[in-house]
């Protein structure tokens, strides 16, 4: 641990979940590379020092974080998300240093930046705001060539101006009516693109549900044709603990009251601007005693909806050899998505975990008192080194 560094870290466990989806050695090591790359500065720096900054993309504030996403009959798809820009001295340098690395792996795999550059001005002001800048996502497709995806912050000009700020980005890339297809909701985290080789790239307006229940989960939808309601309820109700119901009309309302849920509803058509995709993010982390009982409810949730289970595992055995009981949070998130003439689609997060084990919560029963306050949706601070 003395001698290793965030970059050695996420390189290697890179590598070892390439193995596991299939990937080949060389397609492994190149986006190894790109990913370490792209963190500049912060990749040399010792897991023995600090956390480069507060990175919003994990309880721990490590600026890189896996997925893993799953539908039955397909091989799985392995994703990396980073923080470029996450050693920058404030939130407007972290925007430019992301850019910086954006453009250039757009060079390297002749990506036009042209949707992100249309942006720039709303997305990156002198004083930014907010908990992120840009982030970045990378498909891990063999062959060497990803497919990218960008994540800004439409509260960077303060939240007060993100509704605007996503309404006036709709409307530059020509969803011009897109907004008022959207649910309600209590905040806008995150406005995402699609950059590069996709079938029908993709515009993501990620919204925030506080409190959410299986019924209002479900209302949240918005495309035509949409997922059945019995599958986004089905999921709801395994990822957050409440199981299936059992048909006696009985069974308590579970409602997510710790971290919220997230929506995100994606456009594709400019003609209609009705969404093209809907997704249900459920923050498993904040619902669960530890990562044991995530893995059950994820392997549940892959087994309902068709998908053999057996490569989660592994995949967790690839990130880390710690007990899974010995904390939560490795995975962080599980996730519905549905797309037109798609079968759905489960994709779980899962937390690099190079600084810190979150330790695991005891979760009440309806009725007792809280173990600990309601986690707001920030990250929470490291509360126990690995090294420790």
């Amino acid at each position: 641990m003395d001698s290793l560094t965030l970059g050695d870290h996420v390189a290697r466990q890179l590598l070892r979940l390439g193995a596991v989806v299939g990937l080949k050695d060389a397609d492994a090591a190149l986006y190894a590379e790109l990913l370490v790359t792209s963190l500049g500065n912060a990749s040399q720096r010792l897991l023995s020092q600090p956390p480069p900054s507060p990175s919003f993309i994990s309880d721990d504030h490590t600026p890189v974080e896996f997925s893993l996403s799953l539908r039955p009959h397909a091989a799985p798809v392995l994703r990396v998300l980073a923080e470029p820009g996450c050693a920058a001295e404030d939130m407007a340098a972290n925007g430019h240093q992301g850019l910086l690395a954006i453009r250039d792996m757009a060079r390297r795999w002749d990506i036009s930046t042209g949707q992100l550059d249309r942006l720039e001005d709303l997305f990156f002001p002198s004083s930014a705001h907010g908990p992120l800048a840009l982030w970045y996502a990378l498909e891990l497709r063999p062959g060497g060539v990803p497919g990218m995806k960008i994540y800004l912050n439409p509260a960077a000009s303060g939240t007060q101006q993100a509704t605007a700020t996503v309404q006036k980005a709709l409307h530059r890339l020509g969803h011009r009516q897109a907004l008022a297809a959207l649910p309600d909701t209590a905040a806008y985290p995150f406005l995402a693109l699609d950059l590069g080789t996709w079938e029908a790239p993709r515009v993501k307006v990620y919204t925030t549900h506080p409190g959410l229940s299986a019924a209002e989960a479900c209302a949240l939808n918005r495309v035509q044709p949409g997922p059945a309601p019995a599958d986004i309820a089905a999921f709801f109700r395994i990822a957050a603990g409440a199981g299936l119901p059992t048909g006696l009309g009985n069974e308590p309302e579970t409602r997510l009251d710790r971290r919220p849920a997230l929506a995100c509803h994606s456009f594709t058509e400019q003609s209609t601007d009705r969404p093209s995709g809907f997704t249900l993010h459920i923050p498993v982390r904040d619902y669960v005693r530890d990562d044991d009982e995530s893995l059950i409810r994820a392997d549940a949730l892959l087994t309902h909806f068709g998908v053999d289970p057996s490569v989660l595992g592994d995949t967790l055995s690839a990130l880390t050899t710690r007990p899974l009981s010995d904390g939560v949070g490795l995975i962080s998130y599980l996730a519905l998505a549905h797309e037109r003439d798609r079968q759905p689609r489960i994709t779980a997060y899962l937390s690099s975990e190079a600084y810190a084990v979150r330790p695991g919560t005891v979760i009440p029963r309806p009725g007792q008192a809280r173990s600990r306050e309601p986690v707001t949706g920030q990250p929470q601070p490291p509360t126990r080194h690995l090294s420790q």
